[in-house]
This record gives C-alpha cells, sequence and structure tokens, in this order.
C-alpha cells in the first residue's frame, strides 16, 4: 500500500462528495424555498453518511444549517 496515493485517492473523493453535496443541498433549498416548503430563515437538520462496507466502516455526521 501506498499511503500518498492512498491520501490523494480520498482527498479526490471527498472533494467531489463535497462539491456535488453542496450544489445538491442548494438545489434543494431553493426550490424548497420557491415552492413555500420553506420561507427561508429555518435552520434544517442534515446527516451524512459514510459507508465502506468491504472494510467495515460506517460514519455518520449529524449538524444544522442555518439558512439565516
Amino acid at each position: 500500500m501506498n499511503e500518498d496515493t492512498l491520501n490523494l485517492e480520498i482527498r479526490k473523493f471527498l472533494k467531489h462528495v463535497g462539491i456535488t453535496s453542496q450544489r445538491e443541498f442548494e438545489h434543494a433549498v431553493l426550490k424548497a424555498v420557491e415552492s413555500g416548503k420553506l420561507n427561508g430563515s429555518e435552520t434544517i437538520d442534515i446527516k451524512m453518511t459514510l459507508e465502506a462496507p468491504t472494510i467495515g466502516v460506517c460514519h455518520c455526521i449529524e449538524d444544522k444549517i442555518a439558512l439565516e
């Protein structure tokens, strides 16, 4: 195993997850505000789960995102 390669591959994966997740979340919030489901001042519960079944990893992060 090459630790530098592992580190680089993990960083590339997390960058991809971060960019696409932010885009999806922003799109969903804007759509919810436009439709009236949200008024734009809420705090939204959010949860991200990372799974790597081959090595037995299941890591969940929960937080809140304030819209104002």
